[in-house]
């Protein structure tokens, strides 16, 4: 799930109209290379230059596409150099322009001029980078985070009265430890509880969890159900890791789980197919349904670009808030032509 002000991009770039005017669709790979160095500028050059020779002078597409030109060389001199991808789209004579930066790389650079934005690789690295919260707690504190598009979006920290060891024997030493682990439990509800909270105000469906042998068992017995259902793995990372750390084990988490699901989410879809219930196969199949306002779910094979079809269920997606899952083996899906749909309904 992208950001809400990734949605909301990715539903206006959706919901555009054909017109008179070209639209500009372009992906940068941000990343330098090992010199350090930036290595679109040669491609932006290049690649706007000759495009715009196929239009004539002093036409009305030509005009646009050359202000569309400069906007866009003006906007990438500025780029932080933090960023790892660029989605940008622009239409002067149509006054559209939406640059997306973003932390998750481009895995290349892509210019494309056509009737509408090219959206496909876009939808690709927000699903490739998905939002999530991931959890890293002790017994005496914790740090929250909000990932999305590979960067962090929000951050919470608990901290509690850390306990010390105590070495008396007898009744004070039990005394102790019931009074240890009474407060063990209450960090644990209050880190839950935090959870809880950021969960629902953000609408994210995907949790991680990581920390120690003691903290561990606590939260999972803490957690509501529905929380419960949200958890995709839980990992061993100490409180101090570094955050990058968090983020990338994490990720690797997610894609590892992914990987597992995706077969079953697809023999879900062709259970569903087979058995005339809520779900639907095969681009004909599934355009029909979206134009019905049935889809629920689009799995679709993972490609570098999308064919033009590929393009088209896309903006259906966003503008039907469809959602929408990348299958990376092409072989599941094979037979039906790439793609499936779960239905909302069934006629």
């Amino acid at each position: 799930m992208p950001s809400t002000e990734q949605t909301s991009q990715l539903d206006r770039l959706a919901s555009v109209e054909p017109g008179p005017f070209p639209v500009v669709s372009l992906y940068l790979n941000l990343q330098p290379n090992e010199r350090g160095r930036d290595q679109f500028d040669p491609f932006l050059r290049k690649e706007l230059a000759e495009r715009l020779r196929t239009y004539p002078r002093g036409g009305p597409e030509r005009q646009s596409i050359e202000e569309d030109a400069e906007r866009i060389r003006a906007y990438v001199a500025q780029l932080d150099g933090s960023l790892n991808g660029l989605a940008l789209f622009a239409s002067s004579g149509a006054g559209l322009f939406e640059a997306i930066p973003l932390a998750a790389p481009i895995e290349a650079n892509r210019l494309y001029i056509d009737e509408l934005p090219h959206l496909y690789p876009l939808a690709r690295v927000l699903a490739q980078y998905p939002r999530y919260l991931a959890l890293v707690a002790d017994t005496h504190s914790a740090r929250i985070f909000v990932f999305a598009a590979n960067a962090v979006q929000k951050t919470e920290r608990i901290e509690n009265q850390k306990t010390k060891h105590h070495k008396q024997g007898g009744w004070s030493q039990a005394r102790y430890q019931r009074h240890t682990e009474n407060f063990h439990l209450l960090h644990a509800k209050e880190v839950v509880d935090a959870v809880d909270r950021i969960v629902r105000d953000e609408g994210l469906d995907k949790i991680l969890i990581a920390g120690d042998e003691v903290i561990v068992p606590l939260l999972r017995e803490q957690l509501p159900k529905h929380l419960a259902e949200r958890v995709v793995d839980i990992l061993k990372l100490d409180i101090r890791t570094p955050e990058h750390e968090v983020l990338s084990a994490t990720m690797d988490a997610l894609r590892q789980r992914d990987t597992e699901t995706d077969r079953e989410r697809v023999e879900a879809l062709l259970d569903a197919y087979r058995g005339n219930g809520l779900g639907t196969v095969g681009i004909e199949g599934v355009r029909q349904a979206f134009e019905l306002g049935q889809v629920d779910e689009l799995l679709m094979t993972a490609s570098a670009e999308g064919a033009e079809a590929d393009q088209e269920l896309i903006r259906l997606a966003s503008a039907t808030s469809a959602a929408v899952r990348f299958i990376e083996d092409a072989a599941l899906l094979e037979g039906v032509g790439g793609v499936g749909a779960f239905l909302r309904f069934k006629l």
